[in-house]
């Protein structure tokens, strides 16, 4: 499915957009390279890749503010790849429009595995009526959510929660970012109301809420829903 896909490699480091380039080759992939963050846009701009991969640290811009830029007028999935490890920066390259986050060293599986999300959400329609994953189906035109086809009913807010959650699946969202869209921007400080509805959305689909299937907690930063393979 992501034959010939083209992504745009942005890193400073010549040996990491070396290895990044020999194993997306050998999968596939086209390949484009920026080891500056105004080069990272005008790439952008040239080539239209599928997604972009794309280092924190660069030597003129950063790439928050490459993220901030390119999310002005593009959807391109952007997956970030960098040493830093804070709560903190990673909830900046997510606010800032980032699709995913990885800390270097990464495993090229992970990388590989990140990306297919990446690209397969990015291949979706936005108006697709029916979302699955796994045995958990959401038909937004009935408003009906089942699991191994057995309808699950959720209350309002739940339901808004995980549609939140399936809109942008694969991606990591803040918890900032879900307590906007779901509640409104004068609850953002309001951590504990969000992870009592995760609670209880997880009790309701998951079929064991201590180990989650479907809503992963990525630590410190927010949730994501996993797609299958």
């Amino acid at each position: 499915m992501n034959e010939g896909a083209r992504i745009l490699i942005v890193d400073d480091e010549p040996a990491i957009r070396r290895f990044l380039r020999t194993v997306l080759t050998a999968h596939g992939y086209t390949v484009f390279e920026a080891a500056r963050g105004q080069d990272a846009i005008a790439q952008a701009n040239a080539q239209r890749p599928d997604a972009i991969v794309l280092d924190l640290r660069l030597p003129d811009i950063d790439g928050v503010q490459v993220t901030r830029v390119l999310r002005e007028w593009s959807q391109t999935p952007i997956l970030i790849l960098s040493v830093r490890e804070s709560e903190n920066d990673k909830i900046a390259a997510l606010d800032a429009g980032a699709d995913d986050y990885l800390t270097k060293p990464f495993g090229s599986g992970e990388l590989l595995a990140r990306l297919r999300v990446a690209l397969r959400r990015a291949a979706k329609s936005a108006n697709e009526p029916i979302f699955q994953t796994g045995a958990l189906k959401i038909d937004f035109g009935k408003r009906l959510v089942t699991m191994n086809e057995k309808e699950i009913p959720l209350t309002p807010t739940e339901y808004d929660l995980l549609r939140a959650l399936v809109n942008d699946a694969g991606k990591v969202l803040t918890h900032h970012h879900l307590l906007r869209v779901v509640w409104g921007v004068g609850y953002q400080d309001e951590m504990h109301m969000l992870r009592v509805n995760i609670s209880n959305l997880r009790k309701k689909i998951e079929p064991d809420a201590t180990r989650p299937r479907y809503i992963v907690t990525e630590p410190g930063v927010g949730y994501r829903l996993r797609v299958s393979e």
